[in-house]
């Protein structure tokens, strides 16, 4: 399947690779956001989704500020619920996704790669929030996944300053899950996605859940929710398979 911002391929058993293709800068207007909805309509039994970029020297630089400038407040609400919904799906935790970053995610970029499960930074990556320069906020998710990436200090002090984070230091603080060399994220993002794409789909999506009820849930409620969903992963999950595997010295025979 191909579109024109938006190309998708099968990289192996339940891996599908989405590529932003809209130069100079995938910026994410329309084409992408339909292009991506698009992809994820079609993703079918995919365990793991990587978002990835083919425009040299850009992840996505953000959204797209020539359509926001020509377009009444209804037509920006619209425009925004539509990106937000977007990254909503990329967030949910019925599958891994991952954001293979090499060179900018600014902006709405950066809220694309922060809504994937993981982010794979290459060595000249650059994150940035940079909307207060517009008289604007991070308005799809960028002041709420940030601090729960980095914590509150340095959110802000990313999103106030409107700055650049060089790769290494973006790993440091935890909003760059791998740090590879340049021009080697998205390569790195398969090499993870194929170890992931052996586990159990029922236990990844149960620990994407169980960790985001930890920033939601006091601490008492989020020991509940653990014990949850490890008893439904038992019951009505892939967790016999795995034991009887375990027990069995073979490897488990996951959907």
């Amino acid at each position: 399947m191909t579109d024109d911002a938006v190309s998708v391929r099968d990289a192996g058993p339940g891996i599908r690779v989405l590529t932003l293709a809209r130069p100079p800068a995938n910026a994410l207007g329309l084409p992408i956001i339909d292009g991506l909805n698009a992809a994820l309509d079609d993703a079918g039994d995919a365990k793991i989704i990587v978002v990835a970029s083919e425009v040299p020297g850009f992840f996505a630089a953000g959204a797209d500020i020539k359509h926001m400038s020509g377009i009444d407040a209804a037509s920006f609400t619209a425009y925004g619920d539509r990106l937000r919904g977007v990254l909503d799906r990329l967030a949910a935790p019925e599958r891994v996704t991952i954001a293979a970053v090499d060179g900018l995610a600014l902006g709405g970029g950066l809220e694309l790669a922060m809504a994937c499960t993981l982010r794979v930074a290459g060595a000249d990556a650059r994150f940035g929030l940079p909307e207060v320069k517009l008289g604007l906020i991070p308005g799809a998710g960028g002041t709420q996944r940030l601090p729960r990436l980095v914590g509150r200090g340095r959110a802000l002090d990313i999103m106030l300053t409107a700055r650049q984070v060089p790769a290494a230091e973006a790993h440091a603080i935890g909003l760059a899950d791998r740090l590879v060399d340049a021009g080697k994220a998205e390569a790195a993002a398969l090499e993870l996605a194929e170890k992931l794409v052996t586990l159990s789909r029922p236990a990844l999506s149960a620990v994407v859940r169980a960790v985001d009820a930890a920033f939601d849930l006091p601490l008492e409620q989020g020991f509940r929710y653990e014990v949850e969903q490890v008893q439904d992963l038992f019951e009505t999950g892939e967790a016999p398979e795995g034991l009887a595997a375990f027990l069995g010295k073979r490897p488990p025979k996951f959907a």
